[in-house]
């Protein structure tokens, strides 16, 4: 192996950490914006953990800056079972209740997910 080689595989692996940082961060500021049924139920700052109970149907919970859906009283219970949400444009959504998770920006906006130019 040569020092060109080196020096390559080296940048390489630098970079591929500092993406790996970089996308794992949520936004900062993020907050959770809950609808019922199209029409807003609450927004609420990822940083303060609680519990929020949606109606009589669903429970959801932001612990560490992360929303999962703990109870739902649902059949399938696939939102119960969805991986928790921390990024923007991250969603969970409990179809039979009509009930969406979402993560937007600190201004209630989503992130653009690309700019034209």
């Amino acid at each position: 192996m040569k020092k060109g080689d080196i020096i390559l595989i080296s940048a390489i692996l630098v970079l591929a950490a500092a993406v790996l940082l970089l996308s794992g961060r949520s936004a900062d500021g993020a907050r959770l914006v809950v609808t019922v049924d199209g029409e807003l139920f609450g927004s609420y700052s990822l940083g303060e953990d609680r519990e929020i109970r949606i109606g009589s149907s669903n429970i959801c919970v932001i612990r560490d800056g992360e929303v999962s859906m703990s109870e739902a009283d649902c059949p399938d219970r696939v939102c119960v079972r969805s991986k928790p949400i921390r990024r923007e444009g991250e969603t969970i959504v409990c179809l039979p209740n009509r009930v969406i998770l979402s993560i937007t920006g600190e201004d209630g906006v989503d992130a653009p997910d690309a700019i034209a130019g």
